[in-house]
């Protein structure tokens, strides 16, 4: 479960507790684990979520190399892996349930979990308050 949450504008879902991507990716470590998932921006901006391919258990990305796609009415979005790992799990959930990224993009709509490669690559990537005031500044521009 998450913890506080700040809002961006317009009202964003953005928790205190995760790291996030330029990409829209957010990291929860959980126990030496890596989960990721798409942000509530991320989600919003592709609206309704028809479909989510994610990797097999077992296979390896590097570091911002691409580990699967969702497609939404709208458009296909590529995910890109925020650190370099191997998958331990994917959310079995999503092939048949795409809609839980739309309705709970940081609990019940995580994607994949990863081993770690190197725990630096954590270091490169934004904190909330930074993450916040990108997309505050992206939902400006519309």
């Amino acid at each position: 479960m998450t913890m506080a949450a700040e809002k961006a504008e317009p009202g964003y879902n953005v928790p205190l507790d995760l790291l996030y991507t330029k990409n829209h990716e957010w990291v929860r470590v959980e126990d030496g684990t890596i989960v990721v998932g798409i942000t509530d921006f991320a989600q919003n901006q592709l609206g309704d979520i028809t479909y989510v391919e994610l990797p097999e258990e077992g296979d390896a990305f590097g570091k911002e190399k691409v580990f699967g796609t969702v497609d939404s009415l709208k458009t296909v979005a590529e995910l890109f892996a925020p650190v370099g790992g191997e998958v331990l799990e994917v959310n079995s959930d999503l092939p048949n349930n795409a809609e839980l990224v739309n309705e709970d993009p940081y609990n019940k709509g995580w994607m994949v979990k990863l081993e770690l490669d190197d725990e630096k690559q954590l270091e490169e990537l934004l904190p909330a308050a930074e993450y916040l005031k990108m997309i505050s500044k992206l939902a400006k521009k519309k």
